[in-house]
């Protein structure tokens, strides 16, 4: 069985977004509840119990009448969601704390508030889709909430296995975790062998001649962006003034986002449908962003995303997804003769090759689409002998239109489309 996660947006009327206020609250009103009896167990004021989702809800079941006579009013599903994420985040931090999980160091939970979570979930009784109504969801004690997409055909045969409610900038989605049959294996695209080197100007350059703009999107709303900041530094915090001012800060971010997001969708969309075998580099994002000059340009161009959406595309397309060695010199290596220069610093757009018996020694050729050229040649060497006279040779047919992204790949329309040479 396979698993995948469709996003979509609600649309409640103001009554159901009053009971979605209710239950999210009420999620983190169990949440924060359980972690005040935790740290009184730990301080011996109270009994010690387990910390495993089972045993926090038994904890969580003998004090709920007195803690919270209100709580019939929303579904059972939010306050467990709220015990569930407790659960994982005490064990998160214990794995941390004893080596067991990987990454940064994970500390003690926190309590939650209000302005940074917003959600709920459903796991048990008659939720998701409803029949013969394909624009809404079935979501308990709250009845049935429209949508803005056709549900039906995003889910298609699959089984709705949990749904999660949330609030980001003032707009409600559900994430459904949908589990269908495995798919019989697709046919291989038949476009061949295709490196591919991003980065910051240029988001990705093909080494087929393909050049996917990087639109930067921060940098296109960076003025919006301050406007709506200055105009929220204006405000004293907690009035309804500041609360308007937060949500149109929040709108303009989540724009951005979602803009990148859609180019990122429609570029790696047409790669993994198009190309047999993608080779990329395992570029490490997280240093990069630690260059306090390249950070905002890195974080806007969104090399990790581009990478992880890649990677399940190339999945579902049955393409191979091949991701070179970080230490293979791709941008220092000459594409035709395999000379490697000692030195290249990120100011050289233009690659000159070291070994004067060699083409690029005199005419220099770009330094993306020659790494682009030696990524494809990392998984075919014995394809680079006549590669540099077959490109050169070759007929242009003009310029490659990036695919178009399906129905669950974008939430907002582009102000331009994706700009492709």
């Amino acid at each position: 069985m396979t698993l995948k996660g469709i996003k979509v947006r609600l649309d409640p009327t103001p009554s159901q977004e009053r009971m979605l206020l209710s239950h999210a609250g009420a999620a983190r009103f169990a949440y924060n509840f359980m972690l005040g009896m935790v740290k009184a167990a730990v301080a011996g004021r109270v009994g010690r119990f387990g910390w495993s989702k089972a045993q926090l809800r038994r904890v969580w079941n003998s004090w709920k009448a007195d803690v919270a006579p209100w709580s019939a009013g929303n579904s059972k599903e939010a306050y467990s969601y709220g015990v569930e994420c407790l659960a994982n985040a005490l064990k998160n931090w214990s794995d941390s704390k004893h080596g067991k999980r990987e990454g940064p160091k994970m500390g003690f939970p926190k309590c939650r508030v209000r302005s940074k979570h917003m959600k709920f979930a459903y796991t048990t009784g008659s939720f998701g889709l409803i029949n013969g109504d394909p624009k809404a969801l079935k979501l308990p004690r709250i009845g049935r909430v429209h949508c803005f997409e056709d549900m039906g055909k995003r889910v298609g045969d699959g089984r709705v296995l949990r749904m999660t409610v949330s609030c980001s900038a003032g707009c409600w989605y559900a994430s459904l975790t949908v589990e269908y049959p495995d798919p019989v294996a697709p046919a291989k695209p038949s476009g061949g062998t295709v490196g591919i080197d991003v980065g910051v100007k240029i988001l990705a350059t093909l080494s087929d001649g393909t050049v996917i703009d990087n639109p930067k999107h921060y940098k296109r709303n960076e003025r919006k962006l301050r406007k709506a900041g200055k105009r929220l530094s204006c405000r004293v915090k907690g009035s309804n003034r500041w609360k308007k001012a937060s949500l149109a800060v929040q709108k303009v971010q989540a724009r951005t986002a979602a803009q990148r997001h859609d180019t990122i969708n429609r570029a790696t969309t047409m790669i993994a449908q198009t190309y047999g075998t993608t080779v990329i580099e395992d570029l490490n994002v997280a240093g990069m962003k630690r260059n306090r000059h390249l950070a905002k340009a890195v974080s806007d161009a969104g090399f990790g995303e581009f990478r992880r959406q890649l990677a399940y595309k190339c999945l579902d397309s049955g393409a191979t997804l091949v991701v070179a060695d970080r230490w293979y010199p791709s941008s220092k290596t000459c594409s035709g003769c395999g000379t490697v220069k000692a030195k290249l610093s990120l100011a050289d757009r233009v690659f000159v090759c070291d070994n004067l018996s060699c083409g690029y020694a005199r005419e220099g050729v770009d330094r993306d689409w020659n790494a682009a050229v030696n990524l494809e040649h990392y998984v075919a060497p014995s394809a680079a002998g006549d590669a540099k006279r077959a490109r050169r040779n070759r007929k242009t047919t003009g310029p490659r239109q990036a695919g178009n992204a399906g129905p669950c790949e974008t939430r907002t329309k582009q102000n331009a489309p994706i700009s492709v040479q």
